[in-house]
């Protein structure tokens, strides 16, 4: 069999994986790679980025690359987006004006951050919070002792007032929803949570959204004014209210795009080109975007072996649940945790006097275990997840007990 070339647009996190699959299994070099980054640095564990802030370096969250012989080492251009590109011809362009011939294209390009297009959002000193060049520019313009404002309450923003904190500023946490990281928890495990956070110096402001953002005399922002009527001092700005897929290229690919974005593509993360396919956060599977590191690394696994030969498993979605520990306040959230299941049976062990708060989601039945939530204690975290899907092995107030005091 012949060489063939894949070529990978983008080298975050989800293109890393399907790269080192394809040299993992790849034994006898079918595959020629060539990696067209944007960033300009290898993929890194986008994930820790907020390290960065307390103490750890860019070369820490370098992704390990396998070590292969040289003829089949990827060729990896760094500051070379893709650019261009001719479905027909089967060529694309970068930015550094090199053009590839390709018999399979993934697209792994990511999302950018969202900023909501208020009045002042492009002022001095507001920032997104998505690469390292990102967090080394909040470093440097850090001012200890005064406040900050991170617009989004989900995972990414308590990560930057976290990182805020860490670098002695005062962060106040503006989110939209009722409550802190309100997709992943419940209104009693957001309640916890703002409780513990707020007990750390971070200001909490949920169901209220930014409206402008005001500059200072030297033309620097200073001001973030709210939805509802309250103004926050602000000499920082990090913007961590969610992202976009970038699928910039759907057009001159003549690729379909789903209803919110993304490119569209099947379970096996096909678009409607025959030799393009696309994964991570760029990809709209059956219209839904996904964007967490799992279902990415899923998406790249399936098209690996589907390169490979091996049409395998389709990308069925994967498992977002996970216990995390935020600003030092431990949380999870796990399957069916805000019980949207017809029929579904909330338990819940609420102890304000101890902070901590846990619920199990029961299956019509009473019996079969849907998800939960745990906030403040998660030792019981490893034991409810194995059992989701499954009939407890006790009682629901012996297992909220359980969760709330520790396994």
């Amino acid at each position: 069999m012949s060489t063939r070339t894949l070529v990978v647009a983008g080298h975050g996190m989800t293109g890393h994986r399907l790269v080192e699959e394809i040299l993992t299994h790849d034994r006898h070099g079918h595959w020629r790679v060539v990696v067209l980054a944007e960033e300009p640095r290898p993929a890194y564990d986008r994930v820790a980025l907020s390290t960065l802030l307390d103490g750890a370096t860019p070369g820490t969250l370098t992704l390990p690359t396998r070590q292969v012989p040289d003829d089949r080492r990827p060729h990896l251009r760094l500051n070379a987006p893709l650019t261009g590109a001719d479905p027909a011809a089967r060529t694309v362009t970068c930015a550094d004006g090199a053009t590839f011939g390709y018999d399979a294209l993934v697209l792994a390009t990511g999302s950018r951050p969202f900023v909501p297009p208020v009045p002042g959002h492009d002022l001095p000193g507001c920032f997104v919070y998505r690469t390292v060049e990102d967090i080394a520019a909040i470093r440097a313009a850090a001012a200890p002792g005064r406040d900050a404002v991170v617009v989004g309450g989900g995972l990414l923003g308590l990560e930057a007032a976290g990182g805020l904190r860490l670098l002695g500023m005062r962060p106040h946490v503006v989110e939209h929803g009722p409550w802190l990281m309100s997709r992943q928890i419940d209104e009693g495990g957001g309640r916890v949570l703002a409780r513990a956070v707020d007990r750390l110096g971070v200001g909490v402001h949920c169901a209220t959204k930014l409206r402008a953002l005001t500059a200072g005399p030297a033309g620097h922002v200073e001001r973030a004014e709210l939805s509802d009527g309250r103004v926050l001092d602000a000499a920082l700005v990090v913007f961590a209210a969610g992202v976009r897929p970038r699928d910039e290229l759907a057009a001159p690919l003549g690729l379909d795009r789903g209803e919110r974005g993304g490119f569209l593509v099947d379970r096996w993360c096909r678009t409607g080109d025959e030799h393009i396919w696309a994964i991570g956060e760029c990809a709209a599977v059956e219209g839904r975007c996904h964007g967490l590191a799992a279902p990415g690394f899923r998406m790249a696994e399936t098209v690996a072996r589907q390169l490979l030969g091996d049409s395998g498993e389709a990308f069925t979605g994967a498992d977002a649940s996970a216990t995390l520990k935020l600003l030092g306040v431990e949380v999870a959230g796990f399957g069916d945790a805000h019980a949207h299941t017809p029929g579904a049976i909330e338990y819940v062990h609420d102890a304000p006097h101890t902070d901590t708060y846990a619920k199990v989601v029961l299956a019509a039945d009473g019996r079969t275990l849907l998800g939960g939530v745990l906030a403040g204690d998660t030792t019981a975290y490893p034991l409810l997840r194995t059992l989701t899907g499954r009939h407890l092995t006790a009682s629901p107030d012996t297992l909220l007990t359980t969760s709330a005091h520790g396994a």
